[in-house]
């Protein structure tokens, strides 16, 4: 063994140089893995390469291993996963580069190098004595790493020719494949064979659709000819322009509603910077980082308010797009900081679901693929697979975005399944959500007990045993992954008011028993941080084993569960609180209408029934003091499915019905989840997991008042007390649903809760706005929610039931465990509103509804509109010849008729199939009834005719057409 030293300058916080000086060990008996290398003293499963490894491209008839280097890793990732390319070095210093560069890339690569039968064998040259290089004196480490690259290239070639093989006396020649044009002649200068991946892949056989799995690797700013948008900054510039502060950084996102226009939050500003048409946006995609310069105060605007999608075929027709932007403001309120983007610093690119539009050209190649994701503009591929693709939901990865395209370059990764198809369309929602989706892998099962688990003795002995006690759980109809169950009992004397008195238990699943720190289990759960619902399905947080059984609280069955236990008295003042480990055993699990039927019905006095009661009772009270303190009673359209219990497509749809007892459960989880916050915020001032719900923003509220005023109603947002006590008044005799559809607006003008390290924030940013309470946390729900499995570990460790770990008192860990939860609870979100939108569009397939409708907002050339028996929404769009806009009212007008947010309509409701990516529901006007506008009886009775007379032609044509066969048989006899 031989060493040597790699020398470091670093500078500290305070600026001085810091000189590192770090051994490095070299060896000679690092082996090759190949079968036919005979000095190198492998054992049978050290052997990687093969003996005669096939050579299936056509530019080399002879054996050969393939050499990458780390930018053909970088960029041709899709390549490298398909099966074609076997028998493949990856050297020590790709792998530390890609791991540096790309780290959802590096274990993709690791997954390959894995699997054995890919034959991908990963060679430690950066240790071994006749591979490894030293940096030359200002040499860049990208050339160093060529260098080294090319030294493992040629030391493969020399050392094979050292053994001497037995089959027909041939060795394997070593080619390597970069795209690097100055690499390649310096290798080639050196005696390497080398080629482009590019060359190497269109010349292979037996695998025609991996030449659209290349990637289109073009550099942005190098096409100036013809170029439709302006050149990006380099980074260089970028970072002074920053410093300067000329240039501001902020995370684009593009409307969902307006292809030309999209915002970017930034910290200095305290309005979201509005970016508006091509050169505007220049190239940046949803979730970019980009660098953006702030225009002249005379050239901000507000955010436009029309509905815009990218339909053009001639860019010259976005033009006339880009005019309707420029909408006129009223006043110094609504103006928007503006600016454009002059480059971007990180690109969040992904791959992106979608379907092919094929080319006007037979035969052509190029394409255009439109995505699922309404914010990712088109991109072009290239493809010899159209006539297939064009059927299919397919997967295709951005490559890059030249100047002179309009769109993004890409390529195809892979079919999902055909158009339309169940299976196919859910894969999209997953992915499009990025929803983790996988199987469980063995790793994480084998931390598993088994089937057959019982609870140990000794596991009983250490915790509270409450299962005389009648406990029972309350959920929706079906649900499975039960967390949590209820007690309430009467207990023997008063209280020092002179109150009756109630013990009242809260028993959530202990999760943490199963799921033990730093275990595959528990990187898994965290990895996924959230069970995500879809309606005909559930991706689960945890292996189906835990959620759907050892972690249920089933009735009738000793579980493990955390229990929170209060003394309260008659007006649910808590007097007393504490928390244990126990074993329950539920009497009964029961669903909300159960429950609401075991309260209301009189003749029922058994233990269940009287214990029902009196949480209920005890919940009506706690929701008072709730509400008294300015907890606000939000509200969202929510629907349910009847499902096929044999095909699982919708049957039925209906808004979900809410009872007391929903009330009843919600509020003692919210108590608990209070009182857990207070214990371990006390107990880890720095590190506790806390949620927030930060006050909203003053001028998200301009639209939502200026529409409750049109109706007659002055709402106070000031705090959230006198908001509560506005929207409790807020009322309409004749109009039920005008109260709800006012909470759901409302809703839509908070921020988002959050979760956070107590270390991080504040004690007043602790402050959760819509509970009204100062500390708040999830503690409820550790079957399908991560953040409460912390908690739980927290509290264990404050109660002395169980130790602590390093990585639970770890500020740092716990600020980056907090963004992965945010993140992947609003994806579940989005993901599970995408599968009802699904379901939808198959329910409502050749059918059509009349409905009442209410408005939810006014747009330059729509409403939106909300359909309260289905929770449906969607816009309508009118006629710009026929209606005008009151931009200062956000009303429309056309003759007599004004249309105004909360306005009540009739809509007809049906499903528009004629753009296979995005079905629609398509919302028309039935009344108020408008000439030329609104759906009319006539035309329903004319389409209803123009039906009747396609089946009898149908018919006619059907019998015909058996007519002239019987005729051809006859006349073949």
């Amino acid at each position: 063994m031989q060493w040597t030293t790699k020398t470091f300058l670093t500078k500290t916080k305070r600026g001085n140089v810091l000189k590192i000086v770090r051994e490095h060990y070299l060896r000679d008996d690092l082996l090759c893995g190949s079968a036919v290398c005979h000095i190198c003293p492998h054992k049978d499963d050290e052997i990687v390469l093969d003996t005669k490894p096939e050579s299936i491209c056509k530019l080399f008839d002879f054996e050969h291993y393939l050499v990458l280097d780390t930018n053909v890793v970088l960029h041709q990732i899709d390549v490298l996963e398909e099966n074609a390319l076997k028998n493949v070095i990856i050297l020590q210093t790709v792998l530390e580069e890609v791991k540096h560069q790309n780290t959802a890339i590096f274990q993709r690569l690791l997954e390959i190098v894995g699997n054995k039968n890919r034959k991908f064998y990963s060679f430690v040259n950066e240790h071994h004595k006749d591979t490894y290089v030293e940096r030359n004196p200002h040499e860049k480490q990208n050339d160093r790493n060529d260098r080294a690259i090319r030294r493992a290239a040629s030391w493969y070639a020399s050392h094979l020719l050292l053994s001497k093989s037995d089959i027909d006396g041939k060795i394997p020649k070593i080619i390597l494949l970069t795209d690097d044009e100055n690499n390649r002649k310096i290798a080639q200068k050196e005696g390497i064979v080398c080629c482009t991946v590019k060359e190497y892949v269109e010349n292979i056989t037996g695998y025609p659709g991996l030449v659209d799995k290349l990637s289109k690797n073009v550099i942005p700013e190098a096409c100036s000819k013809d170029a439709l948008y302006p050149a990006h900054l380099t980074p260089s510039q970028i970072h002074s322009g920053i410093r300067g502060g000329k240039l501001y950084q902020g995370t684009f996102h593009a409307s969902r509603d307006n292809f030309l226009e999209g915002t970017a939050v930034v910290s200095s500003f305290d309005k979201p910077i509005l970016l508006q048409g091509h050169s505007g946006i220049n190239r940046a995609i949803d979730g970019d980082i980009v660098a953006i310069e702030i225009l002249p105060k005379e050239e901000w605007r507000k955010p436009s308010d029309i509905v815009l999608e990218d339909k053009a075929d001639d860019p010259g027709d976005t033009l006339e797009e880009e005019t309707l932007l420029n909408t006129k403001v009223d006043s110094e309120d609504e103006i928007t900081p503006t600016g454009k983007v002059v480059g971007i610093i990180r690109r969040k690119w992904r791959q992106y679901c979608g379907i092919l539009l094929p080319s006007k050209f037979p035969g052509a190649t190029r394409h255009l693929f439109t995505p699922a994701e309404k914010r990712i503009p088109r991109v072009r591929i290239e493809t010899r697979q159209s006539d297939i693709l064009i059927s299919q939901r397919i997967l295709v990865a951005l490559d890059s975005w030249p100047r002179n395209s309009r769109y993004p370059l890409g390529h195809f990764v892979r079919s999902l399944g055909p158009i339309g198809d169940k299976d196919a369309e859910n894969e999209v929602i997953l992915l499009e959500h990025d929803v983790p989706h996988a199987r469980f892998s063995e790793a994480v099962l084998a931390c598993l007990p088994p089937d057959d688990f019982k609870i140990p003795e000794e596991e009983i002995k250490k915790r509270v045993d409450l299962r005389s006690i009648c406990i029972c759980s309350v959920d929706p109809p079906g649900c499975t992954d039960i967390d949590d169950a209820l007690h309430a009992r009467p207990l023997p004397g008063l209280s020092p008011d002179g109150l009756n008195t109630y013990e009242v238990g809260v028993h959530i699943a202990d999760v943490t028993y199963f799921v033990r720190p730093n275990t595959a289990l528990d990187r898994e759960a965290a990895a996924r941080s959230t069970t995500v619902y879809l309606v005909d399905r559930r991706i689960d947080m945890v292996p189906g084993l835990l959620s759907s059984n050892l972690c249920s609280l089933r009735g009738g069955e000793e579980r493990l569960a955390f229990s929170c236990v209060w003394v309260v008295d008659e007006n649910a003042n808590v007097l007393s609180t504490k928390f244990h480990k126990s074993v329950i055993k539920s009497s009964s699990a029961m669903t909300y209408e159960e429950a609401q039927i075991a309260i209301d019905d009189a003749t029922r006095c058994d233990e269940i029934a009287s214990s029902l009661r009196t949480l209920n009772s005890l919940a009506k009270k706690l929701k008072q003091k709730r509400l008294d303190n300015g907890a606000l009673l939000l509200a969202s359209p929510e629907i349910r499915f009847q499902v096929d219990s044999e095909t699982h497509d919708p049957i039925e749809v209906q808004a979900k019905k809410i009872m007391d007892t929903n009330s009843m459960v919600e509020e003692f989880m919210l108590l608990a989840n209070v009182s857990v916050a207070e214990r371990v915020a006390a107990d880890y001032p720095r590190c506790a997991l806390l949620r927030r719900h930060p006050s909203p923003q003053p001028h998200s509220f301009d639209t939502f008042l200026k529409a409750a005023r049109q109706q007659g109603f002055e709402l106070d947002v000031s705090t959230n007390k006198s908001f509560s006590k506005s929207l409790n008044e807020a009322v309409i005799p004749d109009r039920p649903f005008f109260n709800t559809l006012l909470r759901i607006m409302a809703t839509r003008c908070m921020q988002q809760a959050v979760y956070f390290p107590s270390g991080t924030r504040t004690q007043e940013e602790f402050y959760h706005y819509g509970l009204a309470c100062p500390i708040y946390t999830h503690f409820t729900s550790p079957i399908r929610r991560y953040a409460d499995v912390i908690v739980h570990r927290l509290l264990a460790a404050s109660i002395g039931a169980d130790v602590s770990h390093a990585s639970l008192l770890d500020t740092k860990a716990a600020d980056a465990l907090c963004d992965n939860l945010n993140y992947r609870h609003r994806q579940a979100q989005y993901a599970g509103r995408a599968s009802v939108a699904l379901n939808t569009h198959i329910l409502f397939k050749n059918r059509e509804e009349i409905e009442s409708a209410v408005v939810l907002a006014v747009k330059r050339n729509a409403l939106q509109v909300l359909i309260p028996k289905y929770g449906l929404e969607g816009p309508i769009y009118l006629p710009s010849d026929k209606f005008r806009y009151n931009e200062e009212e956000h009303v429309q007008i056309c003759g007599d008729v004004i249309l105004r947010t909360f306005d009540e309509l009739t809509v007809r409701l049906t499903l528009d199939s004629t753009n296979l990516q995005h079905r629609k529901l398509v919302f028309q006007l039935v009344k108020p009834s408008i000439p030329g506008v609104s759906y009319t009886a006539q035309e329903q009775v004319e389409k209803m005719e123009i039906v009747e007379i396609d089946k009898k032609e149908n018919e006619k044509k059907r019998k015909e057409s058996k007519g002239g066969k019987n005729k051809k048989k006859k006349y073949k006899k």
